[in-house]
């Protein structure tokens, strides 16, 4: 679900307390006179004597106070919260009845917590934000007909039941313990942080704002998208600027800050796109003729022919519509700015009354109505005929009950048995809990809304035909100017400009038309708001709205709360609330099924979407207007939507389920303008059935295929990878194994080298010592000790590897002169004489030879005559100089 549920996995954990912040101590803000301080999680709950005295929230020693982190409440539920959410009141032992899972539930300040007993993991469908909770309904067992609920409850034992009814399509039933205090507190913390008693109780408000990204804001994002559709630039100074792209529209249009200050229009953004030729004066005078001062403003320029499409609210022309305005038939007029072509036909205006015909004239009862084309040149004046908000909310919760009982997740416990369609038991007259009539019932409940979506579709595929093709300019109104009004001005735009087909276009649009332009989110979704004096609006949103929960899909309603056990509860339907976003939203995904390629984001993204708006997680969509929300501080208090949802995308790359696949830019780059033949809406799945029926609502359109073979494919990618690091690895091992391998090879032959070196030097010395008439002897780990005198020496062998000895022993070397005595008399024994160059035939005559005046060269060494000084030699041995 995107941004409602709780992060199941390690990376949606990692992404959410990225976007949740660490909770710290909040600091008063400097507020403007006329606005009350807001009461924040760091700030205290009661007047200090320092407050009191002194009148100021400054004078308070904020170090005194305790840090609000010290009283957390988390009952255990640490590893399943988002940052700064805590624990108002649990549940064990609850039974989800949807789908017959124990568990525990859990109130925090920021949603409704269904964690499984068995798997120890959040339940999806058990967990809802507690802005998207529209109605609560508190019963009893005895009050449900008991054959629709599973056969493994004891019939005979009454359980304690909790419905709740959410906003998007869901209806849950908890059944609790009987005769404990579970239920009771579960209800009560529901029904009391459901509908918090002012704006900053919300959850959005709960993060620490030093950690709010406030590097751009609403208002500049304006003018951005101001500068695309008008112009290349603003002027460096002035506040107005001309368009520059083409000389047919130079001088055309302006931008002003008349309404800088909200007083032209609070419901307007502060900065506006007007007719040059329309001074500020006009537009005050014009401003007083419309319903709530939304006097025509533009909203879009096509680039190519300079028509417009441009918004206000119904004019009042009062019972008789004799009422004129000079200003306001002069602003319209301008709307619509001649070409002076004779090859072209005068440029007409179409003026778009969302609203049936019978409705505009019944407003005229209360001073509205619409305008009379008699008034505005060149004009045409048109009725769409799309129902109020209150129709609309009716349908969708008739739509919503039938989706319910005929699901096959059911809030009853059962499912939707077609298989039981044909019983003879039953004699066919089971589907889905109910008749075979049912099946009547239900075309009947989808057709209304279906109905009502094709409405929207027709009307805006209508004004984007009219702009692309007959390069005329529209102008749309219905009542306020806000509801219908918006749906049909963003559907439009996003069929007429490619880029608000885009991420970054539909972000665009939405702040623009929206946001900027005063649709009142805070109303339709039933929260609380803040009031001209910065105070909290919330005495009218807080009318409930009782019933009690039934096997009917009709709710209705009892008496007051706690007039009986059997009834209910507050709800969060107050009576301006109204699924228009969901509406708009349902045409964008109608738009996607005929277009394919036409979108960059998919289905699945807007449903996120529209799951994001209703849980008030983020500050984005809070309060009715854009000057109420800089009142509120909103976008410097709460984290921004947008920036989640782009880094949800970024977490999974260009395989994110909120890609669109097969979007195909080049191929449309123009408008969409749909046969009227191809606008025969279906249900949309992706929302509608996706608590109900979660196979049926993914499982039947390419997309989803797509989807899912993208995610094996991104995971075999991924093990792929996997597998190619390890084998680098294992391969920079070998790498490395082998080159310690050559380098223990080179010292190996070196040592080799060495020692056959010395073997070599050692054997000539033995050779040579030998021919002196001394003996060599070798000996390992003791010391040879002759009658004479001797020289000897110790080293450690570095032997070759084919010697049998140890390496670690110590070889002594012992060299020992010989006595005279012991001498031969025939030296046929010695060594050198078989190498003497000067032996004679008499034999050796050593030491009378030649060779011991040679210094025994013969056998290629100079002898150390050091070493012979160390030896008991007789002075006869050598002959006289």
């Amino acid at each position: 679900m995107g941004c409602l549920t709780p992060p199941t996995t390690q990376e949606e954990r990692q992404h959410n307390t990225a976007l949740s912040p660490p909770l710290s101590l909040l600091v008063s803000r400097a507020r403007d006179d006329n606005e009350k301080p807001r009461r924040g999680r760091g700030t205290p709950r009661f007047r200090s004597p320092e407050m009191e005295s002194s009148g100021s929230w400054d004078a308070i020693v904020w170090n005194q106070i305790e840090d609000p982190r010290s009283r957390r409440s988390t009952q255990g539920m640490d590893e399943y919260l988002l940052e700064d959410e805590e624990v108002h009141a649990q549940g064990h032992g609850v039974n989800l009845l949807n789908t017959d899972e124990a568990g525990i539930v859990s109130v925090t300040n920021f949603r409704l917590l269904f964690v499984s007993q068995a798997t120890k993991s959040i339940v999806e469908l058990g967990t809802i934000p507690l802005t998207t909770i529209e109605k609560l309904n508190d019963v009893s067992l005895q009050d449900v007909k008991l054959q629709s609920l599973p056969h493994k409850y004891d019939k005979n034992q009454p359980r304690e039941l909790l419905q709740v009814i959410g906003k998007d399509m869901r209806v849950i039933v908890f059944a609790f313990r009987p005769r404990t205090k579970q239920k009771n507190e579960v209800f009560d913390a529901l029904r009391r942080y459901t509908k918090p008693a002012n704006l900053w109780e919300l959850y959005a408000f709960s993060c620490d704002p030093s950690t709010v990204d406030k590097t751009s804001d609403p208002k500049s994002r304006l003018l951005k998208e101001y500068k695309r559709l008008f112009s290349k630039q603003f002027p460096k100074s002035g506040s107005g600027f001309e368009v520059e792209k083409d000389s047919m529209h130079k001088n055309l249009w302006r931008l002003t800050t008349v309404n800088s200050s909200y007083s032209l229009c609070s419901t307007y953004p502060s900065q506006l796109i007007v007719p040059k030729s329309i001074s500020d004066e006009d537009l005050w005078q014009a401003s007083t003729f419309r319903a709530g001062r939304r006097l025509p403003i533009i909203s879009w320029c096509d680039p190519g022919s300079g028509a417009v499409l441009a918004r206000s609210s119904q004019p009042l022309v009062g019972l008789m519509m004799n009422f004129r305005n000079n200003a306001d038939e002069k602003l319209v007029s301008a709307l619509c700015p001649q070409i002076f072509d004779p090859k072209k036909p005068p440029r007409k205006l179409y003026i778009v009354d969302a609203r049936p015909r019978a409705n505009a004239l019944a407003n005229g009862a209360k001073g509205g109505g619409s305008e009379s084309s008699s008034n505005y040149p060149k004009s045409e004046v048109l009725f769409l005929g799309i129902q109020n908000i209150h129709t609309m909310r009716d349908s969708l919760s008739r739509l919503r009950d039938y989706v319910d009982a005929h699901g096959s997740i059911s809030s009853n416990g059962t499912s939707s048995a077609v298989s039981l369609v044909g019983d003879r038991r039953n004699r066919g007259s089971t589907w889905g809990g109910g008749s075979l009539n049912s099946m009547t019932q239900f075309s009947s409940m989808l057709g209304e809304w279906l109905n009502h979506i094709q409405n929207i579709l027709v009307g805006a595929s209508w004004i984007a035909a009219q702009i692309a093709q007959e390069s005329a300019s529209v102008l749309v109104h219905c009542s306020d100017g806000w509801d219908r009004t918006t749906q049909l001005i963003a559907l439009a735009c996003l069929l007429l400009d490619p880029y608000y087909r885009t991420f970054d276009g539909f972000q665009a649009l939405v702040e623009k038309d929206w946001l900027a332009f005063g649709h009142p989110f805070a109303e339709r979704m039933g929260i609380p708001t803040v009031t001209e004096n910065g105070g909290s609006q919330y005495e009218l949103l807080r009318q409930p709205s009782l019933g009690n929960l039934s096997s009917s899909p009709s709710r209705t309603s009892l008496g007051p709360p706690g007039s009986s056990s059997n009834t209910s509860a507050q709800s969060q339907t107050s009576n301006n609330s109204s699924p228009i976003l969901l509406q708009w939203l349902d045409c964008i995904a109608q738009l996607l099924r005929l277009y394919p390629s036409a979108f960059e984001f998919s289905s699945k993204f807007l449903a996120d979407f529209m799951d994001c708006v209703f849980s008030c997680r983020f500050g984005n969509f809070l309060c009715n207007s854009e000057r109420e929300r800089e009142q509120s501080g909103v976008t410097s208090s709460c984290h921004c939507m947008w920036t989640y949802l782009a880094d949800l995308r970024a977490s999974g790359g260009s395989y994110h389920e909120h890609f669109n696949p097969f979007y195909d830019a080049a191929s449309y780059d123009a408008p969409l303008v749909p046969p009227a033949a191809a606008l025969a809406p279906t249900l949309w799945p992706q929302f509608y059935l996706r608590w109900t029926c979660p196979p049926e609502s993914q499982g039947g359109g390419l997309e989803s295929h797509w989807h899912s073979m993208s995610k094996k494919y991104a995971a075999s990618i991924k093990a792929k990878e996997m597998a190619e690091s390890r084998s680098r690895d294992i391969k920079m091992r070998m790498e490395s194994m082998l080159a310690d391998l050559q380098r223990e090879r080179r010292a190996s032959s070196s040592a080799l080298a060495m020692a056959q070196k010395a073997r070599r030097e050692n054997a000539a010395i033995k050779r040579a010592i030998q021919s002196i008439g001394c003996e060599v002897n070798f000996s390992m780990n003791e010391n040879q000790v002759d009658r004479t005198e001797e020289m000897s020496y110790s080293f450690r062998r570095e032997a070759d590897a084919g010697s049998q000895q140890d390496d670690n022993a110590d070889l002594s070397v012992s060299i020992s002169a010989i006595e005279d005595s012991l001498v031969s008399d025939t030296p046929s024994d010695q060594v050198c004489e078989s190498l003497c160059p000067l032996r004679t035939r008499e034999g050796c005559r050593w030491p009378h030879a030649a060779c011991a005046q040679l210094g025994s060269q013969f056998v290629g060494l100079k002898a150390n005559f050091d070493a012979f000084d160390r030896l008991s030699i007789e002075d006869c041995y050598f002959g006289p100089e």
